[in-house]
């Protein structure tokens, strides 16, 4: 079983698109990532093991990304899913 960790990420200035492209390629774990408008510029959806360090991930493979200047990160438990799926 996997746990799903949301992270919103600010970029330096005109760098989204470099970063999402990074991550992406470069990152294990990630599901996808969306460019979003308002206080954050990416929104990144990782699958981490359930026995995974989460603040050792986000830290150690996000945070230290070029061009990241900060993250916020959101943390899921007991997804509902559609009946079938």
């Amino acid at each position: 079983m996997m746990t799903a960790i949301f992270v919103f990420i600010k970029t330096e200035l005109g760098y989204a698109n470099d970063v999402a492209a990074d991550i992406v390629d470069n990152v294990e774990n990630v599901s996808e990532v969306y460019s979003t408008s308002g206080q954050h510029d990416l929104l990144a959806k990782f699958n981490l093991p359930r026995d995974a360090d989460i603040g050792t991930f986000v830290t150690k493979q996000v945070q230290t990304r070029p061009h990241v200047r900060d993250t916020f990160t959101v943390i899921t438990f007991s997804p509902f899913l559609p009946k079938g799926g």
